[in-house]
Order: C-alpha cells, then structure tokens, then sequence
C-alpha cells in the first residue's frame, strides 16, 4: 500500500487537511454512547457471548485494565488518573478489580481463552511488582492466557529498573511501551516529565535482552517549547533505538476538557507551521530508517507482527488502537475503561467512588455505551476497511449487509470526489482504494462516512488531524 519513497504531500496539504475528527478506535465512536446502555445491557451481551462459547463460535478474547495511578501529572496528559503519592490507595482499587473479574468470570461460564492483554493507564506499574503478581494471578483464575498471547503493558521509564522490567517479564508480559514523548530537556520540563535519553536507553537495551518480543515507544509533538530542529533530534534519537514500533502522537490542546493542561502556556505552543514541519520531518526520517507506516500515527519494523498483518490484510483497530486480530471481542476492566462485545460497547463509570459502589452492589461498573443497528454496522465496516485495510471492496459490503453500495453511499462518493481531487484515494465503479499518500490522512476520510459528522465541521471534543 505504501511505496518507500516516504511521504509525498506538500506543507500546503497538511495545513489543508488539518481538521478535527477523530480517532476511529470504534464506530460509532465514543462520544455517542449513551446511559440507556447500561450494567444489564452490558450483562445481557456477556450471556450472548457465554452461549457462542459453549457452541465453540464466538469471537476471539482480548482484555484491556486500565490502572489510574500516577506519581506525578504530566501536564500534556488527557487520560483518565488519579495523582497520589499515596500507594496504599492501590489495595482497593485492586481489591474492586478482583470483584470485577469474578463477575466476568461468573457471567461467560466456563473460563475464556485470551489472546491479547494489555495494562494500560496512569501508570500500571505503579503497582509494586506484588501487586502486579497478585493481578496477574486473579486473571489467570478467570480467564485462560493463551501460550502465545500478546500481553503488554505500559511503562512510565521513571518508574522502572533493569529488575523491574525482569520481574514484569517473568509474569509473562512479552510486550512493552516506553512513553518518551520527547527527549529535550527544556521541552521535559514544560510537561513536567524529566527523564534522560540515556535512562529510556538502557531500559530498552534491558528489554530487548530480557526478550520482550515488541518493544513501543510513545512520541507526542506540538508540545509547548517544541521547535522543529528539537523535535528532528528527539526523532533522532529514537531512530537510533530501533524500537519494534513508534507512536507519534499530535498533542491536542483542549484546557476546557483538562485540567492538567492549563498548566501549560498557550504562548509556548508551537504553531501550525512549525507542527507541519515535525510532523513530515518525523515521517520521512522514520520511513527512512526503514520503519512502514501502519497507519493513524504507528510505524512498525518490517518484521513486527503489525506490519506483517499490514501486508496480509489482517489489521484491525480497537480502544488501544491498531491490532493484529480481526474481529475480536474486548473486555474493559477498570475506571472508565471501554470494551466491546458482540455488536455493543461498554463503558465503566469514570470516577474511582462511582466504580467502587457498583461492584460493592455486586454488578457491573457499566453505566454507558451503545448497541449498534444495522446501519452503525454497515457504516462501521466501511470505515473499519479503509482504516485498517485501506480499500472498500463494494461486493464485500454488499454481500454482507444486502445494499447496493453506490446507491446507498451516492452522497458519500460525490464527497470523495474532492479527495480523488487531491491524490487521497481512488474511486472505481467496484471499489474505493486509498493511495499512498492518502493513508497518511485516513482520518478525513473516513469521516466521509460518518453518519453524524460527515456533512458537518467535527465538533472541538475531537483531537486535530494533524
């Protein structure tokens, strides 16, 4: 899908398709979910899953936990936390997840083979390494870990040491994320998260010996004091650690939604110019050090099981972003934490008080999502497919929801149009194919086909495109 000749659109382009929209981790996403989906609803879809289990057909099982915890803010961050310095509010948290994972356990019957794990947060490795055991022993009770499951968790670097990332490796993770963001000093500390090159240096060498498979780093650009040539060396500086994967995230700026962001100084943000640069600077000095890009800000090496599910047509995408597994079912756990089962999505109450109740009752922490129509459906597999595969087969969608494509999506062609325009994407009387340059901004079109925001400005709760 992708040449290696790197990216091929001009500053004027990016600044151009420089929208709000989002990031397509779901369809219909987020945001419209709803408190008519609530603990029953959810209860409703395990029982329908426990069913296709004892008929041996249902989908695969992948679990996200979401741990909150952090030391200390960093103030760019809009993620769901809880800033404490106070460790010993981790025993009751740990304590309602446990709660949380018996009522899965009793609501799908006999135990789920699982095939992808992934802590998220916060900070999961907050917890102390005891901590961490005693989790991991309390899934393995309700659930079964496949012998070659993915399981990966996210690592604050200031956090963790060489025996740390042993004793997270001997409990079977095999998958790790380094959030680094940026290396530049003035940059750390206008973020409020210092930490060295040479620590995220050695932690990755550690990594690689101690034989996590998949190795990830988390980059963030448009953050305050950034400059293109700063950016370039953090850019740099990564290339040279060879990680298996990179994130590179846009940092989206929205102090009205939260709070930690108001600590940062709207006259240290760098502009859209200079955000233009670090981006197609950070593209094509990736791309030159042999990374492919996946898609919506991954990049993997050639041999990473994500870029070899690129080239074999087997991405898919979930709450944590691009997956090497079609088609399988997600189970939340924690504060605020999303799943979907079946043709729905869950998500559990966002506040530590309301979460902790709702499993003191004994039910589900959920308190909103949706069930998707039909139309959610057809719509989700159209975008899902250019998301993921960058192509719509028309007699695909056709043959699977019983429309007619180019009767049924004649509104959403006409508006493609302008893309074709551009050099985004190729539409043909049988399907539509997104060009090499138009992966890079498969966000915008696949908004084209999003029934709520496609004939709309997307609203200001969505992060910018670039």
């Amino acid at each position: 899908m992708l040449t290696d000749t790197g990216p091929i659109f001009s500053p004027e382009l990016l600044q151009q398709l420089d929208i709000n929209g989002p990031r397509y981790t779901s369809y219909p996403t987020a945001d419209r979910f709803h408190a008519g989906f609530d603990a029953a609803a959810y209860a409703a879809t395990l029982a329908a899953r426990a069913a296709l289990s004892r008929q041996r057909s249902a989908a695969p099982l992948s679990l996200y936990m979401h741990i909150p915890f952090c030391k200390s803010v960093c103030y760019y961050c809009a993620c769901n936390k809880v800033i404490t310095r106070h460790h010993e509010r981790a025993a009751e948290y740990l304590q309602a997840l446990d709660l949380e994972i018996d009522l899965h356990r009793r609501a799908l019957g006999e135990p789920q083979a699982v095939s992808q794990l992934h802590l998220g947060g916060g900070s999961p490795t907050f917890l102390s390494d005891p901590e961490l055991a005693g989790l991991m022993a309390s899934l393995e009770r309700a659930f079964k870990l496949a012998p070659d499951a993915e399981l990966s968790i996210e690592v604050d670097p200031r956090t963790v040491d060489a025996g740390r990332l042993a004793t997270l490796r001997h409990l079977g993770f095999n998958r790790i994320s380094f959030g680094v963001q940026d290396f530049d000093p003035a940059v750390q500390k206008a973020v409020h998260r210092e930490q060295s090159e040479t620590m995220v240096r050695s932690l990755v060498g550690h990594a690689r010996a101690l034989g996590f498979v998949s190795i990830n780093t988390d980059l963030i650009f448009g953050l305050p004091l950034q400059t293109p040539a700063s950016f370039a060396r953090t850019v740099e500086q990564i290339g040279a650690l060879r990680p298996d994967r990179i994130a590179l995230y846009a940092y989206a700026h929205l102090p009205s939604r939260f709070k930690p962001q108001r600590r940062i100084l709207s006259a240290e943000l760098p502009l859209a110019a200079a955000r233009v640069q670090m981006l197609q600077a950070a593209l094509e000095g990736f791309l030159g050090e042999g990374y492919r890009y996946i898609g919506m800000d991954h990049f993997a090496l050639p041999d990473d099981t994500l870029a070899v599910a690129q080239r074999q047509g087997r991405l898919h995408r979930n709450f944590q972003g691009y997956t090497t597994q079609p088609d399988s079912d997600l189970i939340g756990l924690g504060v605020s934490s999303i799943g979907g089962v079946g043709a729905s999505y869950a998500q559990n109450a966002k506040t530590l008080p309301e979460y902790y109740e709702a499993l003191r009752q004994g039910r589900f922490a959920v308190v909103r999502g949706i069930a998707l129509d039909a139309e959610d459906l057809l719509r989700r597999d159209v975008i899902m497919a250019l998301m993921c595969q960058g192509r719509v087969e028309f007699d695909v969608i056709e043959a699977v929801h019983a429309v007619v494509f180019t009767q049924r999506f004649a509104p959403e062609l006409a508006r493609l149009a302008r893309y074709a325009e551009m050099g985004l994407v190729q539409v043909g009387p049988q399907s539509i194919h997104v060009t090499p340059t138009g992966w890079f901004f498969v966000r915008v079109l696949a908004l084209v086909f999003d029934a709520a925001l496609a004939t709309e400005v997307p609203r200001e709760r969505f992060s910018r495109v670039i």
